[in-house]
């Protein structure tokens, strides 16, 4: 008898074929169910980015296999199986978010039915395509709210007319009957969904507690969700809410109430991509072996490049920056991520921007992440950079030094544009007179101090050499708001996005698809200071592409971590 076939890729399952004596032994359900444990084993890890397992050896089929034998062995993958997905669950950060009777119904596989409020649909409109198996229920209150948020041009509006032609397309050419039996979400092609959705067809008796007025439409929510706890007994019902009052509220209540989890990159802001690996201590001795090293000369500048293999290689990536600073006397060394093959990496030495030969624009790196961000940002190769970090770590001031050396010394982009989100810290002061970029200029207030640093030129020149220099760097410097980007097109355009945190991902992909040939675009923020209302650090816009661009040849990332903007600065930025 033949030997089954080898697996195609790392963690495959073979199939039931590949077994035709095993399969027959098979009795019962328990196979059945070992192996879609397994499945879901192997779906989970691949979702939490876990290295693949190497890929089993094949089991050789025994002449005569015992029944009771065969089925012991898919009882102990199932156990196995179990153990392993609740140790993912464990590790995840969402299932703390997760109300209890949520969490039990994870773990028991019966499917929830959740109740959306009206913010959640204004937020993201294609909420109701990610809840997987799980049904949605949209009370009538919610739909008037929709109605009520549909006129208008801002984000808020056009999210609730999608939202309204995206039930239209659910509910077209369906039966009232079918309506309260509910509408397969997968109808509009959305396999993902294999939930139903429900409306609210019936008046439901309503018992608030007192206090809560009965008008408010946050309150006859809360009421809907007490409703159907009573109407479906044995059914998680679990509201999902942006607004913290409201699941406080629900809480209080003894509603089970959650935030929305979809839009959220990362749960944790400290998992984010930083751009920077520190190299252990003995690197070069488990790494030296067998090092290939040689010179490029590009742009008359001299580059070293090193080709090593190790086990560190696979867990770096492209553009990645790694150093290594010995305790024990021994030269430091900075270099860049450029090529992976498996276990063989390239690496790059940088160029020293910390000295005053090197300075851009007058303009030299006061730390390591500062030496880094400026490698990213006069690399040619590099279209696009996202600097991230706290007030004072020089993100602005980096950008415009190196826009303004590629724009007006090297002529590699034709002019600098410069933009950002038009969200107030305090009250708002009303209408702004005068053209677009007269309109903006109030809000470019750290460019112009960061251009009174640059434009610090020879005393000798006098004043009308310096006007002249400013008059120069200005005409090179165009100031655009965010409002009419859309279908525009940036050829050879050094583009900086300042404030990026306060962006949706919807917002950042229309900025970032308006780059045309030659264009480079510079993301700065710092996720700590979101102005937004319901952006939060995992869901940011900027935290969206610094994690989604990690690791492309042509796009780099570097977190700023020390304050360099004056001692005052920096020691109320430790104890305020």
């Amino acid at each position: 008898m033949p030997l089954p076939k080898m697996p195609t890729k790392p963690a495959a399952l073979l199939s039931p074929k590949d077994y035709p004596t095993a399969e027959k032994a098979k009795t019962g359900k328990t196979a059945k169910v070992a192996v879609e444990k397994e499945k879901t084993v192997f779906k989970t890890e691949a979702i939490a980015k876990k290295p693949a397992a190497k890929p089993a050896a094949p089991a050789k089929p025994a002449a005569s296999p015992a029944p009771a034998a065969v089925a012991a062995a898919p009882a102990q993958n199932a156990r196995e199986a179990t153990q392993q997905v609740a140790a993912v669950k464990a590790k995840n950060p969402q299932n703390k978010a997760k109300s209890g009777i949520s969490r039990a119904a994870d773990k028991s596989g019966i499917s929830k039915m959740f109740v959306l409020d009206t913010n959640v649909l204004m937020h993201d409109p294609t909420c109701l395509f990610r809840f997987e198996e799980h049904d949605v229920y949209l009370p009538m209150i919610t739909l008037e709210e929709l109605d009520d948020h549909k006129k208008g041009m801002s984000e808020v509006a056009r999210n609730a007319r999608q939202v309204s032609r995206t039930l239209d397309g659910l509910v077209a050419d369906i039966s009232h009957d079918a309506i309260e039996h509910g509408i397969p979400l997968s109808k509009l092609g959305n396999k993902d969904a294999g939930g139903h959705l429900y409306f609210q067809t019936k008046l439901q008796n309503i018992d608030l507690p007192r206090g809560l007025p009965q008008g408010k439409a946050d309150n006859q929510i809360l009421g809907v969700v007490q409703a159907l706890e009573k109407e479906f007994p044995g059914r998680p019902i679990v509201l999902v809410s942006k607004d913290i009052n409201m699941r406080i509220k629900a809480r209080a209540m003894g509603l089970p109430a959650e935030d929305y989890f979809n839009d959220h990159v990362l749960e944790d802001s400290d998992l984010l991509y930083t751009g920077i690996v520190q190299l252990p201590d003995d690197f070069w001795n488990k790494h030296g072996k067998g090092i290939e090293t040689w010179q490029e000369n590009k742009n008359g500048i001299s580059t070293t490049f090193y080709r090593i293999t190790g086990p560190v290689i696979p867990s770096l990536l492209v553009n990645q920056f790694v150093y290594l600073e010995p305790k024990n006397g021994e030269a430091s060394f900075y270099g860049q991520v450029r090529q992976i093959n498996g276990k063989t990496a390239v690496l790059q030495t940088l160029r020293d921007y910390g000295h005053v030969k090197h300075s851009v624009w007058g303009v030299t790196s006061r730390n390591r992440e500062q030496n880094f961000a400026l490698n990213l940002l006069m690399d040619p190769e590099c279209d696009f950079v996202t600097l991230l970090g706290q007030a004072g770590t020089g993100k602005t001031l980096l950008a415009l030094a190196s826009g303004l050396a590629q724009v007006l010394e090297t002529k590699t982009y034709n002019e600098i544009i410069v933009t950002r989100v038009t969200v107030p810290v305090g009250e708002d002061i009303g209408f702004l007179p005068g053209t677009e970029e007269e309109k903006m200029s109030p809000w470019m207030g750290a460019f112009d101090d960061n251009l009174e640093v640059l434009n610090k030129s020879d005393n000798d020149a006098g004043d009308w050499g310096r006007a002249a220099t400013q008059d120069l760097i200005r005409s090179k410097i165009k100031i655009k708001s965010l409002n009419f980007m859309r279908g525009r097109t940036f050829v050879n355009k050094f583009l900086i996005i300042d404030e990026a945190q306060n962006l949706t991902p919807k917002q950042v992909k229309t900025l970032v698809t308006r780059a045309g040939p030659g264009t480079k675009i510079v993301c700065l923020g710092n996720i700590a200071q979101i102005d937004t209302p319901y952006l939060t650090e995992g869901s940011s816009g900027l935290t969206y592409v610094v994690d989604r661009f990690k690791g492309w040849a042509h796009s780099g990332h570097v977190t700023l971590a020390r304050g360099e903007r004056s001692r005052l600065a920096d020691h109320a930025s430790e104890i305020l």
